[in-house]
């Protein structure tokens, strides 16, 4: 079993950057895949960022491409997700998952995750 905890959302304004953190425990960090899925209200929950595990591929979904980075530190068991220019259509909750036995395939479904965080609110408004 794998326990996700999430830091660092809150309230920004449009331009603006925040850093989120999801520490691990409960298995070795390193093999695991991390990602960083979001919900806006009223919408389905959609991937944002991938990290593969043992040193595998990253992904990223399309419209965070160029201002959003996903990087891992192993020897604290952390994902971040570095998020930069943000704009009001990135509001919602930001939740991270985990799997240890992700294919690259599926990097970016939801359903192939077994690990979830619960999740913390970034607000992007003027």
């Amino acid at each position: 079993q794998v326990h996700l905890v999430e830091s660092g959302g809150g309230w920004v304004q449009p331009g603006g950057s925040l850093r989120l953190s999801c520490e691990a425990s409960g298995r070795a960090f390193r093999t695991l895949s991390m990602a960083w899925f979001r919900q806006a209200p009223g919408k389905e929950r959609e991937f944002v960022a991938a990290s593969k595990g043992n040193g595998g591929s990253i992904a990223y979904e399309d419209s965070v491409k160029g201002r959003f980075t996903i990087s891992r530190d192993n020897a604290k068991s952390t994902v971040y997700l570095q998020m930069n220019s943000l704009k009001p259509e990135d509001t919602g909750i930001y939740t991270c998952a985990g799997d240890g036995h992700m294919i690259t395939s599926t990097l970016r479904t939801a359903g192939a995750y077994d690990y979830w965080g619960q999740g913390t609110q970034v607000t992007v408004s003027s």
